[in-house]
């Protein structure tokens, strides 16, 4: 069973990996027809078939196109033509218009009894899924029509138009595309026949600008600053670059504002970055290349996070959507201490997270503390070992098993990073091969935990984070490898983020 977002992404990650949306629907139509076909195998040569003006009515365009060259078939489309709202929709129902097909529009909707009249088989092509609320005209008035007429088989296609409503058609049968929907069962669909329609398997497999189109959240108009997410980054000390590194990509992704806490020597260096604290303008305009966004709040020590900063973080937890802890903190003991301590902390304040690098080993050692939390932790093989005290083989299937076993067990989303990267929060797995060999270089792996946490400050669903973020990483360390070759480094990918949004949403 899938829900309506997943094909979604589905979809679009179809037509990524080889198959344009018109192919599969073309296939999804084809399958309709084959079923009537040779399924019902109707008597009455009379088909009337009720098309919306999405693609679910496109798919509908495509079965009469099929269906006409051996029956008798009406469409009813429940708007205008130029109503209609995709260029593959508007596309097949001008070649069903050259077959043909009797075509009615919305505007004989007083017509109804009169146009059904006769029609043994009706074919519901009007709503697919993504439906919410009631039904509105002129659906309501079509969809009560139809639940009155007695002797009539229905049809619908993919899910019946109104599921999960006060008011659906109840059909005899309905032909599902891929997999069966969300929310469908025998009692509201009828007998439920699964048509592949030929979603590539990499499409199912494999993360891709799918899930960055569907789950993405645009931000509203009205909305102010710090509603669309803010992110708390612990992080620095030995390695000053990394926490600013998980900020920047943090804002490039889209969140309001990244607070970095960290120890006095990077954050002296960070807030270099900054124009706000380099005067004159003109000389700040030409060194700030990266957002000015950035607020630094400097811990006690020069160069450790150290338990008694937990006092510092806790101020600056009240205002974050989510945390980014790890990013070159380094191991020393006060730290692991430290670590521990800020985690739970954001536990008990259930935070999102995101646990990358220094911070791994620690909850590796104790991960009671972060069972079932709304957690992504970003390891590779070796920190996967320290997380899990169980070492990974070369074999991908072998590798699959392992992390889902280990995020099921953690109640947490593991994204293990590697030639393939794999994403699982224990019930459903993704991989990623969207990325180049020139992302080993220092910092990408602070970006792709910057770029998660973004997401996870604009409430998204932990593994959702974790495969969109793979996605916009990647997406954008090919665009800079495109530029900038075996010279890439990691603020060349920050800086291709904002492209990657560009191009996809």
């Amino acid at each position: 069973m899938i829900s309506g977002k997943e094909i979604k992404v589905l979809d679009k990650n179809a037509e990524y990996f080889g198959v344009p949306t018109k192919q599969l629907m073309e296939n999804a139509g084809k399958g309709i027809a084959d079923f009537v076909i040779k399924t019902i195998k109707p008597k009455s040569k009379e088909i009337i078939i009720f098309c919306g003006i999405g693609n679910n009515g496109g798919d509908g365009f495509v079965a009469a196109r099929y269906l006409c060259k051996l029956y008798n078939v009406t469409v009813f489309l429940t708007g205008k033509e130029d109503e209609i709202r995709t260029d593959i929709s508007k596309e097949n129902f001008k070649k069903m218009k050259k077959t043909n097909t009797k075509i009615f529009d919305i505007r004989s909707i007083e017509r109804l009894d009169e146009i059904i009249s006769g029609k043994k088989i009706i074919i519901d092509s009007m709503l697919g899924i993504g439906l919410s609320g009631s039904l509105r005209e002129p659906y309501f008035s079509i969809v009560s029509k139809i639940r009155s007429l007695k002797d009539k088989i229905i049809i619908s296609v993919d899910v019946p138009t109104g599921l999960c409503t006060d008011l659906a058609i109840k059909p005899d049968n309905t032909v599902t595309f891929h997999d069966i929907k969300t929310g469908m069962n025998k009692k509201n669909s009828g007998n439920i026949v699964v048509v592949d329609i030929g979603i590539p398997r990499k499409a199912i497999d494999f993360v891709g600008p799918g899930e960055l189109i569907t789950y993405y959240p645009i931000p509203k108009k009205d909305t102010h600053k710090g509603e669309n997410g803010v992110v708390l980054v612990v992080g620095g000390g030995p390695y000053i670059g990394a926490p600013a590194m998980s900020g920047f990509a943090a804002l490039r992704t889209g969140s309001d504002l990244a607070i970095i806490t960290t120890p006095r020597k990077p954050a002296k260096a960070i807030t270099s970055y900054s124009k706000e604290f380099i005067k004159p303008l003109r000389l700040a305009k030409e060194i700030a290349v990266l957002s000015p966004n950035i607020i630094v709040k400097e811990l006690s020590k020069e160069d450790i996070f150290v338990p008694e900063d937990i006092m510092i973080v806790e101020k600056y937890l009240s205002k974050a959507n989510s945390v980014v802890i790890g990013p070159g903190l380094g191991s020393e003991n006060e730290t692991k201490i430290a670590v521990e301590k800020a985690v739970k902390e954001c536990v008990k304040l259930k935070k999102t997270m995101v646990i990358d690098a220094d911070a791994i080993q620690v909850v590796g050692k104790k991960p009671e503390i972060i069972k079932d939390s709304k957690c992504v932790i970003t390891p590779h093989a070796g920190e996967f070992k320290e997380l899990t005290n169980e070492k990974l083989n070369k074999n991908l299937e072998n590798r699959k098993e392992v992390v889902k076993k280990w995020a099921n067990k953690l109640g947490v989303t593991i994204l293990l990073k590697g030639s393939i990267d794999i994403i699982s929060n224990g019930k459903d797995l993704k991989l990623n091969d969207i990325h180049n060999q020139a992302m080993t270089v220092g910092g990408t792996g602070d970006v792709l935990a910057g770029i998660i946490g973004s997401l996870l400050s604009k409430k998204m669903e932990p593994f959702n984070a974790a495969r969109v973020g793979a996605f916009i990483n990647g997406s954008a360390g090919n665009t800079a490898f495109r530029k900038k070759s075996y010279g890439l480094i990691a603020t060349d990918i920050i800086n291709e983020i904002p492209n990657v949004l560009k191009k996809y949403l």
